[in-house]
């Protein structure tokens, strides 16, 4: 098993060899805008992970799926020429789903905050159910011992039975 830092010195080596050969070109067609995002290798590696975006269309999408792994033979043998391991390790091209996840994420952000306007605005107009302060108070009576009312005359059934 090699070291965790080994590998992730490869992984970042082999994402720099084939977006650098992406960014040359490959002579298919097919190949939109692709975005090497990740590269991920196993601790003993043997096997690399490599997460792309493709920029454009759902169909635009599966013809550079077509064309890399098309090109998987190819590209693992420019990683073969550019690494100082002892063996290749096997290329693996994974969408990554990235941009979905980031417009369903923004997408939930715009409904929340269009819900805590509604909520805003319902709260701008509410109106109490019972009265404005619910809570009993402490009884003031004046000098003579005499209890002051606040102008409420109506007498609940706790204040009649003290």
């Amino acid at each position: 098993m090699a070291d965790p830092a080994r590998a992730r010195k490869m992984a970042d080596r082999i994402k720099e060899i084939v977006a650098k050969r992406l960014d040359k070109g490959l002579r298919d067609p097919r190949l939109g805008f692709v975005t090497i995002t990740d590269v991920r290798v196993t601790g003993d590696l043997q096997h690399a992970s490599i997460f792309y975006t493709v920029y454009g269309t759902d169909e635009e999408r599966e013809d550079s799926a077509k064309a890399l792994k098309a090109a998987t033979g190819m590209l693992r043998s420019e990683v073969g020429r550019n690494i100082t391991a002892r063996l290749t390790p096997s290329l693996e091209f994974i969408a990554d789903a990235i941009p979905e996840n980031a417009e369903h994420i923004s997408a939930l952000l715009r409904e929340a905050q269009t819900r805590d306007a509604e909520t805003a605005s319902l709260a701008a107009t509410a109106e109490y159910a019972g009265e404005a302060d619910p809570y009993v108070k402490p009884r003031e009576f004046d000098e003579d011992g005499e209890e002051i009312f606040d102008g409420d005359d109506s007498v609940d059934e706790s204040d009649a039975a003290r």
